[in-house]
């Protein structure tokens, strides 16, 4: 019996299994969503403090300051302490501003006219073009100016609300041309205890003509009215020789990519992240500028962040935003807006959390959600009732004939033999020691006394019908036991 029964189990729990059906749960290509949150608007500033000591007539000392901004673009974060890879020339000014502060405070001062540019100029007058010469060279002894260049990069990252001030970084190490890699690291530690979301880097970059990739930026400030800019793109041939980086070229020949790519990177995409269409990953940053936009490997990158001793590495805010990603992008909407809420608990401002957020509460529930889909399967809503119903009969069938091979069994065995007498033992020990425990016991048939309850000689005297007990005569109910007396 027990072994059918465990046959019949183990038949209805295939049974189920095989009708119930398995999701996959894969990561789908040719996403950004990996990369865009740790995407970073970069905004350097060259700052001038200039001293001119004026030797014409009376001995004056001048004082002025300049911000000149040099460069804006696109960074990535690839460490949650906030550690940048950008360009060159987004953290190092290539115009001399100390010469630009000499004519600046020399057509102000003197009231000539210089213009403001970092080229050295001559004036007319003798004496003037003397000490403007001098003063071109602030490092020399008889220099009539005192300059001091400080450079502040500011980088804005993609939170919600907006950060006004963003966080102050720094050059680390760069390469020798503008468009070289950069690593740019906090002035200050980040505040929080698990960082910024940072992007992948991948292995390499894809050799195929044509692979499809996607390159995001910030073309201003993050704000409620600036979101990242997202454009598709596709690789080219290998770079030229002579040429610094990878052409980019439509394979259908739709839109002319270095063109637009070119004039993107002018108005502040320049060093954006190049994503890979395979897994979402970085394969390289946007360099160049006017009509032809290219890129550099991101084998170059981690070249750099290997100079300057920086290890790329993922947090704690990046696993839980991934987790929750891949079930949103397989429209497991149910499953995937728990995980965004704890992407925002680690990170409140990331705005791509947020925006795939409200997407999954929209959308949970609905007819697109997988998860619902799944779930009324298991509840049986759109799964066939056949295999319930022959795991049932298989039961019953398996009950049916186990109890008809046990009746046949004791059928065959005949009735059962009443047990022999008890033995009589050895007679009771009344002087055994205290620590034993004796036991006495009696056939029913040796106990007369319980007989004489239910019979009595006397019909006048009457006996509870429950108990035994005897009742007296005006007893409605008996004392012992409470039944009633019957009349």
């Amino acid at each position: 019996m027990a072994r059918l029964t465990a046959l019949a189990g183990g038949a209805a729990v295939a049974l189920a299994l095989i009708a119930t059906p398995v999701a996959a749960h894969e990561h789908p290509s040719g996403i950004t969503d990996l990369v865009t949150p740790a995407v970073v608007r970069l905004e350097a500033v060259s700052h001038v403090k200039i001293t001119l000591l004026d030797h014409i007539g009376e001995l004056k000392h001048v004082d002025r300051s300049y911000d000149l901004p040099f460069a804006a673009g696109t960074g990535t974060v690839v460490n949650p302490d906030g550690t940048i890879v950008a360009l060159r020339r987004l953290a190092v000014n290539p115009d001399d501003v100390a010469v630009y502060a000499a004519n600046k405070i020399f057509a102000e001062h003197h009231d000539v006219k210089i213009p403001a540019d970092d080229k050295k100029h001559k004036l007319s007058d003798d004496l003037l073009d003397h000490h403007l010469q001098e003063c071109y060279t602030p490092d020399s002894d008889t220099a009539t100016c005192i300059v001091e260049v400080t450079t502040t990069i500011t980088a804005f990252p993609n939170v919600s609300p907006a950060s006004p001030d963003g966080y102050q970084v720094e050059l680390v190490k760069a390469g020798p041309e503008p468009d070289s890699p950069a690593v740019l690291a906090p002035v200050t530690p980040v505040a929080g205890g698990v960082g910024m979301p940072t992007a992948p880097l991948a292995d390499k970059v894809p050799e195929q003509e044509g692979a499809p990739t996607n390159v995001a930026g910030f073309l201003a400030r993050p704000g409620p009215d600036t979101a990242e800019r997202v454009e598709i793109a596709h690789l080219g041939k290998g770079g030229t020789p002579g040429e610094t980086g990878r052409p980019f070229a439509d394979p259908e020949k739709k839109a002319d990519e270095p063109v637009k790519l070119g004039g993107l990177a002018d108005k502040g995409l320049i060093g954006a992240p190049v994503i890979g269409d395979k897994d979402g990953h970085v394969i390289g940053l946007l360099i160049g500028g006017g009509d032809e936009g290219r890129m550099i490997g991101v084998k170059e990158v981690t070249a750099i962040l290997a100079a300057a001793k920086v290890v790329p590495r993922r947090g704690a805010i990046d696993t839980a935003f991934e987790a929750a990603l891949t079930r949103y992008h397989t429209k497991y909407y149910t499953e995937a807006a728990p995980g965004f809420q704890r992407v925002l608990e680690l990170y409140p401002g990331n705005v791509v959390a947020q925006t795939l957020l409200k997407t999954s509460l929209a959308k949970r529930g609905g007819p697109e959600d997988q998860g619902t889909k799944q779930a009324v399967s298991e509840s049986g809503g759109s799964m066939p009732l056949w295999p319930y119903v022959l795991a049932a009969g298989v039961l019953f069938v398996a009950a049916g004939g186990g109890a008809y091979l046990l009746w046949r069994r004791r059928a065959a065995e005949g009735p059962a033999e009443p047990p022999p007498p008890a033995a009589a033992g050895p007679p009771f020990d009344d002087a055994a020691n205290q620590t034993v425990v004796v036991r006495r016991s009696q056939p029913f048939h040796l106990a007369p006394q319980q007989q004489q309850v239910m019979t009595a000689p006397d019909p006048a005297i009457k006996y509870c019908t429950s108990c035994g007990m005897r009742l007296g005569p005006a007893h409605r109910f008996c004392g012992y036991c409470g039944h009633p007396i019957e009349t």
